[in-house]
């Protein structure tokens, strides 16, 4: 069973400052800790069911796994409810962000919704483009609604946290950012390799990173909702860039 010093050290990893104090995250649910526990991500420990454990006994093997019931596992994660597992993962080293000139790029600028974070994450996976750049501002990628929203993408998709305005000032490559008025998706002609901009849930692409945009585009409105919601818009986009291709 779980200690009472563990659950502690456990639902601490519910919150950023712990997370970055101690450089460990939550993973929870089966599909996401399986996900996980096959990746290269290191697995500190997996808090687990019974039924859990005996299934994936083979998977588990290598990792500490402690038994728990599901009113216990519920208890120290953020799921309403719980009745598989959840892991206690290292976060990985940062490394340097160098940009390839015919890769894609998602960049986002103070994106605050972590849900909207992982689902663009899984979006990216889904249409493989890897790389997300977030602003400063923007969501922690190891929040637990994050990690959830994701899917398991988190495992394949690599994240930086930058200076924006730096980053993109610094490239020779494509910057195309989703403004209201722009280009039509539907007709821009997008280059082997680029860096897409989506803005703010409220705002959009602020002032200083939209001077950075060598080429607005919009998605086609032909209805009257006010916009889209910024996940929505990422898959819209990802789409049509991967058509043009």
């Amino acid at each position: 069973m779980v200690s009472k010093s563990n659950a502690k050290f456990i639902k601490s990893l519910q919150l950023k400052k712990y997370r970055k104090q101690e450089q460990c995250f939550l993973v929870e649910g089966a599909k996401s800790v399986l996900e996980v526990v096959q990746s290269d991500f290191i697995v500190q420990q997996v808090i687990a069911t019974e039924s859990f454990t005996s299934q994936h006994e083979a998977t588990l093997k290598n990792i500490e796994t402690l038994l728990t019931t599901e009113k216990q596992l519920t208890a120290l994660g953020t799921l309403k409810n719980n009745d598989t597992a959840l892991a206690v993962v290292r976060m990985k080293d940062d490394i340097p962000l160098t940009l390839q000139s015919d890769d894609w790029y998602i960049a986002l600028d103070d994106v605050n919704d972590p849900g909207n974070l992982g689902t663009i994450l899984r979006i990216a996976d889904w249409y493989d483009i890897p790389r997300v750049i977030c602003s400063e501002q923007t969501a922690d990628a190891y929040n637990p609604k994050v990690i959830a929203a994701s899917k398991g993408s988190f495992c394949r998709t690599q994240v930086w946290y930058a200076s924006l305005d730096e980053v993109l000032r610094e490239t020779e490559m494509k910057i195309y950012g989703a403004v209201m008025e722009g280009e039509s998706v539907h007709t821009t002609t997008f280059d082997k390799g680029g860096i897409l901009v989506m803005g703010n849930e409220a705002n959009g692409i602020s002032d200083t990173i939209l001077q950075r945009v060598t080429d607005r585009i919009t998605i086609p409105r032909y209805g009257q909702a006010e916009s889209l919601n910024v996940a929505m818009a990422t898959a819209i986009i990802c789409d049509n860039i991967k058509r043009g291709r």
